[in-house]
């Protein structure tokens, strides 16, 4: 018999707060979760529910008060901050629902850019490649003032996937977009990911589009209330 495969992604009774003081707020109350390779997972949850916290505590963008975080089998309290950057910078791709472009970057400066910093000597080329990919062969020149909503984030997510990370999380990547076009970019997501064999983490309010996941953990209050696979949706 095969051994099973290790999580993609493991949380073991994580807990993390935020703010300081009379001002500090418990998000993650004791979450426990593990996310199989190679699938696309949504978190759900009405706002303030902890879906994009528990996302960013799976990127290593938060660290959490107490608990295992473990991403490729690695353990991320084990890494310095450096060190986290550098894992990251390999493994994870992260796409956010307000692009986070650097504005004085043309689309192919932005591309590379990952890149650049993890000492990939083709990093323009891989850019060019990648813009291509995502239907922006022609726009690669272009800051993104210059670009639509749609294509600002056509440029965040050829980023993300440039480095071939093996994981890609989304937080809320259509929340900026008209239906149409929040569309096009879940089909492209959905596509990179089967093209990639990568393991996708979706944070979204539209269970339509969580639907498309093929496992979906359902946050309220800072806790799981329900896990499904993707034929319960």
């Amino acid at each position: 018999m095969s051994e099973k495969a290790a999580p993609a992604i493991e949380l073991q009774d994580v807990h993390l707060s935020l703010g300081r003081g009379a001002a500090r707020v418990h998000i993650l109350k004791g979450v426990s979760v593990s996310l199989s390779d190679g699938e696309a997972s949504g978190l759900v949850g009405p706002s303030g529910s902890g879906k994009s916290t528990l996302l960013m505590t799976m990127a290593g963008l938060e660290r959490p008060d107490s608990g295992i975080v473990k991403v490729a089998g690695q353990d991320l309290g084990q890494l310095d901050e450096d060190g986290l950057a550098v894992f990251r910078g390999r493994r994870i791709g992260i796409v956010f629902q307000s692009f986070h472009l650097v504005p004085t970057m043309t689309a192919r400066e932005n591309v590379a850019l990952p890149l650049e910093l993890a000492g990939t000597p083709d990093a323009f080329a891989r850019a060019e490649a990648e813009l291509r990919n995502v239907g922006l062969g022609h726009r690669m020149d272009h800051y993104p003032a210059q670009l639509s909503g749609g294509e600002q984030q056509r440029v965040a997510i050829a980023r993300a996937v440039a480095p071939d990370p093996a994981i890609l999380v989304a937080d809320e990547p259509t929340g900026n977009l008209d239906e149409a076009t929040g569309r096009s970019i879940v089909d492209l997501i959905f596509a990179l990911k089967r093209e990639r064999g990568a393991t996708l983490v979706l944070v979204t309010h539209d269970l339509s589009l969580a639907a498309l996941c093929d496992h979906t953990v359902r946050l309220r209050s800072g806790v799981i209330e329900q896990e499904d696979a993707m034929a319960d949706i």
